[in-house]
């Protein structure tokens, strides 16, 4: 099944801007201009906006953002159909993020200001800044954190600092690439290929928000709230399911199938390679208005809840497939959630369930597993019947 026909159809409904320019890709009186161009030099990504069709993958890529408590994505198909393209064009509609300034590599934020004033969790430096009357965090871009195939366990999560060991005579740990991905986008491309553990430590480290690194007798705790995103071509290997269980939205991305879509992919391809910040000019008010409705519904995420049929509906549907796992409902209802918030309301309904449902429950259901549960049930039937056969004995002094 197509993913446009995956989808719940919208058309004629009031919606808010966000959905809005995400299924209707409202951008088409924009691109009849001719902007100045702005220059070649600067990488400028592909707007995300600009993307024709694939509506299951930006809605899933859109709703993680808005909800980390989603779990990330990960996106499954063949090479070339924009997978990469999507992830990285996809920083562009995030707000800017609150970044210490910590000289200790604390990574000290307002936020571990306690009640009155409490600086006790600030670091001597920060605390110091913080009684002067001085900031001790800045705003600045989300980055996209891209994670090499051939990174170590020590590059992930961090280790002891050679260089200062060497030259200065101590100990330091320095911070992995989960630390300097905490509030940005960490990206996995080939997910698939990268080593289980390092997998195991990066899915670990998200669901926490947090990780610490030991080096014998030297700890170190860092923050790691960062949204992760897989991709992977399923012909080039599997994903191990106990991996697979821990992304909260699996999409299916395939290669369009109407000529006149796939001529628009070129085109705009085209338009792009010519001048790139030209292109992404002509999508700056678009981006610009589903930047600051992103904004809009992770602030209004805060106070959406879920009524009693959608929670019915979401619970049934994880029952009739037989999904064991619990990660399931957690992915479904915080993506029912954030999919009410893109959409301005403060109540997630059955529809929201319902447009979030495949991308939770695919690929979740185990037939090994419920094979090895079944025979399992038989064989302890036939233990109960096994016992139930012998009379009871007559204990001694009964």
């Amino acid at each position: 099944m197509a993913s446009e026909e995956i989808l719940p159809d919208y058309k004629g409904k009031e919606r808010s801007q966000l959905l809005k320019l995400l299924y209707e890709g409202g951008a088409r009186p924009v691109l009849a201009t001719e902007p100045p161009d702005l220059g070649l030099e600067e990488h400028i990504p592909f707007p995300f906006l600009a993307m024709v069709g694939q509506e299951e993958m930006r809605t899933a890529l859109i709703l993680s953002v808005i909800n980390p408590a989603i779990g990330g994505v990960l996106l499954i198909g063949p090479r070339g159909v924009g997978k990469t393209v999507a992830v990285r064009s996809l920083r562009t509609l995030l707000p800017d993020n609150l970044v210490s300034d910590c000289p200790e590599g604390e990574d000290c934020l307002p936020e571990d200001i306690g009640p009155d004033g409490d600086l006790s969790k600030l670091c001597p430096s920060c605390a110091a800044r913080v009684q002067e009357g001085k900031s001790i965090a800045h705003y600045e871009p989300v980055k996209l954190i891209e994670l090499p195939l051939n990174a170590r366990v020590e590059d992930v999560v961090g280790g002891i600092n050679e260089r200062v060991a060497v030259q200065q005579q101590r100990v330091r740990i320095e911070r992995g690439i989960l630390a300097r991905a905490d509030q940005n986008l960490l990206y996995v491309d080939e997910v698939n290929l990268l080593d289980d553990q390092i997998v195991d430590a990066i899915l670990d480290a998200a669901a926490q928000g947090s990780y610490t690194v030991r080096r014998g007798a030297i700890t170190g705790t860092y923050r790691a709230r960062f949204i992760f995103i897989g991709s992977m071509n399923p012909e080039e290997g599997g994903l191990r399911p106990q991996i697979m269980d821990r992304f909260g939205l699996r999409v299916t991305v395939r290669g369009l199938t109407d000529p006149a879509a796939r001529l628009e992919v070129y085109r705009r391809v085209q338009r792009y390679k010519q001048s790139r910040a030209r292109f992404a000019a002509e999508w700056y008010e678009v981006t610009e208005a589903a930047r600051e409705e992103v904004s809009l519904a992770r602030e209004l995420l805060k106070t959406v809840t879920l009524t009693q049929p959608a929670i019915d509906m979401g619970l049934e549907l994880i029952r009739s497939l037989g999904i064991d796992s619990h990660r399931t409902e957690i992915a479904m209802f915080e993506a029912a959630r954030a999919h009410a918030a893109a959409d301005g309301r403060d109540r997630a309904t059955v529809d929201d369930v319902r447009a979030v449902a495949v991308m939770s429950l695919r690929q979740r259901r185990s037939e090994f597993m419920l094979q090895f549960l079944d025979a399992q049930d038989r064989e302890d039937a036939a233990i109960a019947a096994t016992m139930a056969a012998f009379p009871a004995p007559k204990e001694a002094g009964s």
